[in-house]
Order: structure tokens, then C-alpha cells, then sequence
């Protein structure tokens, strides 16, 4: 890696590695790759074994993990598998404590069961069935990201991140999270970096901040 710092990225639930384009991180300190979503291999697909699958993407020997949203859930579960330099999750959980009401409402009825992830070919969509409808405002945005649509990835992945059963914090992440979060509200969330103003998508519109955040971070 040439003394450069090894960084793995893994995008938000359906989202592609285009949501990172506005980061910039030193390129002759920093040594990027992207991971991509998995199909998974049926609903029933522990996360676990989902984990160790894209685990093996990572080749490179102690990196630094970035995951947003779901991402983050992802990279916080595969510090468990790999040692890490650091694990960074940007508008994410660290538990399921923090799930707000409405999403553990969504759980425990099962009526996540009834959204239309056939239908939902765009991100905009699949905000407004499933959270907030201020996030309506950016849709056209949003859209251009969410590029996995496959409906047996999505059905899972909502259903996987709803359950996720974890009660105490993986690792000692660094949790970046924006104060307009309307997915994961910042009130149910604890020891996280607020950026101000900052929605679910501000891995996009507070690109600039984050990269910050990041950079200040690993060289602490």
C-alpha cells in the first residue's frame, strides 16, 4: 500500500459507491476501495454469514472501515471478523436501542413485510414508504444513488437491519451523525459527532464536514 492507509467503504442500504464521490480524502495518504452489495443468498441469510461474505473483499491488513447507514451496521459487524485500524459509521446505529419508535413499531407489528420492494426502483420511493416524507424534498437526488433495487436484497436488508440484535456497542466507532437525520433521529443516538443541519443523505450535501471529521480522526 505504499505506507498509505488502507479505507473500505460500504454505501447505504441500496445505494452504490457513487454516494462517496464528494469526500475528498488525501490520495497520497489514503489508499480507497469501494465494497458492493451482495445478493443475498435468501431471506433467511444470517447477517453474520452475510458479513463474513463481504468480508472477503477486504485484503488489505488492518484498514480503517467506513460504513453509512446500514453500511454501518455492516462494517461495525465485520470489526468482529477482521482487525481493524478504526471503524467509522456515518449516519448509523451503533445498537438497536438506537432504532427510533416508528421503525421498532415497523418491527414488532411485521408491517415492514407489507412494503412494495418490487415497486420501489427509486430511492425516493423507498423513503416515502418507509420513513419521512421531508426526505421527498431531495428525490431527485436521491435517486441517482440508489442503484441495487434487486427486491430479494432489499426485502432482506430491512428486514435484517429491523432485527439487528445487538444490545452492546462492537467497536469503539467514531459515529458521525447530522442533526436532521430523519431516518435515525439524533435523539435516540449516543456519542455521536453532530454535523449541524445534517440529513441521512449528507454523505452527499455535507460531504466537505465529513471528510473532515474523517481525516481529523484517523490522524488522532
Amino acid at each position: 500500500m505504499n505506507g498509505k492507509i488502507p479505507i473500505y467503504f460500504v454505501p447505504g442500504l441500496g445505494a452504490g459507491p457513487e454516494i462517496f464521490e464528494y469526500l475528498a480524502l488525501p490520495e497520497d495518504r489514503f489508499e480507497i476501495h469501494y465494497l458492493k452489495w451482495l445478493i443475498p443468498e435468501s431471506i433467511d441469510e444470517s447477517l453474520e454469514h452475510y458479513t463474513r461474505r463481504m468480508s472477503e473483499g477486504v485484503t488489505a491488513k488492518n484498514p480503517v472501515l467506513i460504513g453509512v447507514s446500514f453500511g454501518g451496521v455492516i462494517v461495525q459487524m465485520m470489526s468482529k471478523l477482521i482487525p481493524t485500524r478504526k471503524v467509522v459509521i456515518i449516519s448509523s446505529l451503533k445498537t438497536r436501542k438506537e432504532l427510533p419508535r416508528r421503525l421498532k413499531y415497523l418491527r414488532s407489528t411485521g408491517l415492514y413485510r407489507l412494503l412494495p420492494t418490487r415497486r420501489i426502483s427509486r430511492i425516493d420511493d423507498f423513503s416515502r414508504f418507509n420513513f419521512h416524507q421531508t426526505v421527498r424534498r431531495k428525490a431527485e437526488l436521491y435517486n441517482r444513488y440508489m442503484s441495487v433495487r434487486d427486491e430479494n436484497y432489499l426485502n432482506w436488508a430491512i428486514k435484517t437491519i429491523l432485527h439487528w440484535k445487538e444490545e452492546q456497542n462492537i467497536a469503539e466507532a467514531v459515529h458521525i451523525h447530522g442533526t436532521r437525520d430523519e431516518i435515525f433521529p439524533i435523539k435516540y443516538i449516543r456519542d455521536c459527532i453532530p454535523v449541524e443541519g445534517g440529513t441521512h443523505a449528507m454523505i452527499i450535501t455535507k460531504a466537505k464536514r465529513i471528510s473532515e471529521i474523517i481525516i481529523n480522526s484517523l490522524e488522532s
